[in-house]
């Protein structure tokens, strides 16, 4: 029992810290490309939506070669340890955020952007009330995001190392216990992962329908 409670606190705390800080680029990221021009903005934008499809496990191929003793970043001894972990998620989901808080902004900005500049607010100033239109995708980008960290596995197991008592998540204790044949414990984690998988996709679902209520009750 306490491996198991152990297992799923370090699962939901490396997820939620990882999404804390894909959230924090993210977001300001998406919103000052919607509102912000600059020279190859779009090629961005579009290097963002592509890396929506990056494979995780090439990410920890990536981060394992990077945080390795002979890697750039080796002097940090970070690999093997819940900090890997949570850089490796944070950049599986900063896409995802920034994506969707993009595409939302862009949707605001060409709105009201028009009327926010009339009334004499700078795009800088404007930044606010755009964020307070869109609040409602906000949070369904940020809980798309922790969707995604606390489901990955090849790009954790690679830099965590799934480390009984240190860096063995949800996940990788689902792969390590099938392949063992003890599918007891791979079965109860598997359940409290769809339950929470479950949870963010119908919070996601009326969220957004919430939104497109709120967007026809204006027009």
């Amino acid at each position: 029992m306490h491996d198991f409670l152990e297992i799923v606190g370090l699962s939901i705390g490396v997820s939620l810290a990882a999404t804390a800080i894909a959230t924090a680029i993210g977001l300001p990221g998406g919103t000052a490309l919607a509102i912000f021009p600059f020279r190859g903005r779009r090629a961005l934008v579009v290097l963002i939506n592509a890396f929506f499809g990056l494979p995780p496990v090439v990410i920890g191929l990536i981060l394992y070669l990077a945080l390795s003793r002979s890697g750039p970043l080796g002097f940090l001894s970070l690999l093997f340890t819940p900090a890997a972990m949570v850089i490796a998620q944070a950049i599986l989901a900063i896409p995802i955020i920034t994506a969707l808080v993009h595409r939302a902004s862009e949707r605001a900005w060409a709105r009201y952007g028009d009327e926010l500049i009339s009334d004499g607010a700078t795009r800088l100033q404007a930044v606010p009330q755009v964020l307070m239109i869109i609040q409602a995708d906000l949070i369904t980008a940020v809980l798309a995001g922790f969707g995604r960290t606390v489901s990955e596995v090849g790009a954790v197991i690679l830099v965590g190392g799934n480390i009984r008592g240190l860096t063995r998540t949800m996940t990788t204790t689902i792969a390590l216990q099938t392949s063992q044949g003890d599918l007891s414990l791979a079965l109860t984690l598997g359940a409290v992962l769809v339950g929470i998988s479950i949870s963010i996709s119908a919070t996601v679902f009326a969220l957004a329908g919430r939104a497109r209520t709120a967007g026809s009750d204006e027009v």
